[in-house]
């Protein structure tokens, strides 16, 4: 089951600062995509090459602790992330996580991810699913009436 509660205002500040950030690394980003797994990603880039990454925004300790579904996002990303704001402990943080620390402006790279090669047919349909639900929002961004989905 997919979940479904929007990006609180705290995240989807997180969520532009880090869209800035990756369209000047090259990268084209949706936020909120659900996976075929039925889990959402906070946000969700592709860049030019096809290599995805999948960044999960943590905007408090306690919101950090409580995620036990993140592992599930790395089957789908060539690197995984977190992100939080500024004044977080980032020792919580994973080794093997990128993280970067982020605010409604930019965002900064702490670490690196590991990198995890995803398999071929899952790319192809997570690019597909990228390209589709993109073209969507886009349509119902210029014609709210039109009845699309």
């Amino acid at each position: 089951m997919p979940d479904d509660r929007p990006l609180t205002p705290t995240a989807q500040a997180l969520a532009r600062g880090l869209g800035r950030h990756l369209a000047q690394a090259g990268f084209s980003t949706l936020t909120e995509l659900i996976l075929p797994n039925g889990r959402r990603v906070d946000v969700i880039g592709i860049d030019r090459a096809g290599t995805i990454v999948v960044i999960e925004i943590k905007c408090s300790v306690a919101d950090f602790r409580g995620d036990q579904k993140w592992p599930e996002y790395r089957g789908y990303c060539d690197r995984f992330y977190f992100a939080v704001p500024e004044g977080f402990p980032t020792d919580l943080v994973h080794e093997n996580c990128g993280l970067f620390v982020a605010d409604a402006f930019g965002a900064a790279l702490l670490r690196e991810s590991d990198e995890i090669a995803v398999n071929a047919s899952r790319r192809r349909a997570l690019l597909l699913r990228f390209a589709t639900i993109a073209a969507d929002r886009l349509n119902a961004a210029s014609d709210p009436g039109d009845g699309a989905g």
